[in-house]
């Protein structure tokens, strides 16, 4: 670990606020997509792969769709769950199921918590098209203890759950990096053709 590190979660969390302060969600989402790109182009954590930097042009991000934006209510009338992920670097990482978004059409997804130091909401999504058009272990949506959190009334039980901004887990670049991917509870049977698609080096 390095100031670099810091310096990219410094940045993330910087992009993730201008994206929750615009009023526009489709103007916020090419905000989001152009400081992703200069992140993964310029910066020393990129977790693109030298060759894969070397040609890199941008990440392959479709164009923002109104209908994949919801303000859902957190139902946290579920039944208790847990997950553990162990990785090479942050030991095992365990999250603890503390409700569900329902998404009208799509389907229902399951919120976790980071049951550890810092703490955070996880919201990981794997559809229909994972493994063709979009990353096979699915992508995260939430991961508010590294910044990436969208907004929503959350006083009132309410996240914004847009999946435009869906991206992939860096493992999906490296293979060196272990990441949560998405367990059972969220995975969706319908197609998602937004957000950040499949990498170019898997097609």
């Amino acid at each position: 670990m390095s100031l670099s590190l810091l310096d990219w979660r410094r940045r993330v969390h910087a992009l993730y606020a201008e994206v929750r302060a615009h009023p526009d969600p489709a103007a916020a989402h090419d905000l989001w997509r152009r400081g992703r790109d200069d992140l993964f182009a310029t910066h020393p954590d990129t977790p693109l792969l030298p060759d894969d930097r070397a040609s890199f042009t941008g990440l392959p991000i479709a164009p923002y769709d109104p209908a994949l934006r919801f303000e859902a209510r957190v139902d946290g009338d579920v039944e208790p769950r847990r997950f553990e992920v162990p990785t090479a670097t942050d030991g095992v990482v365990p999250f603890s199921r503390i409700g569900a978004v329902h998404l009208p059409g799509l389907g229902d997804l399951d919120v976790w918590w980071l049951d550890s130091y810092g703490g955070g909401i996880f919201l990981p999504v794997k559809d229909a098209l994972a493994g063709h058009e979009t990353y096979g272990g699915g992508r995260y949506l939430l991961d508010t203890v590294k910044g990436a959190d969208l907004g929503g009334d959350v006083r009132g039980g309410v996240l914004v759950v847009d999946l435009n901004f869906a991206y992939n887990p860096s493992c999906a670049y490296d293979p060196a990096w272990v990441c949560p991917l998405a367990p059972p509870g969220n995975t969706l049977a319908a197609p998602v053709r937004g957000g950040e698609l499949m990498p170019a080096k898997d097609d």
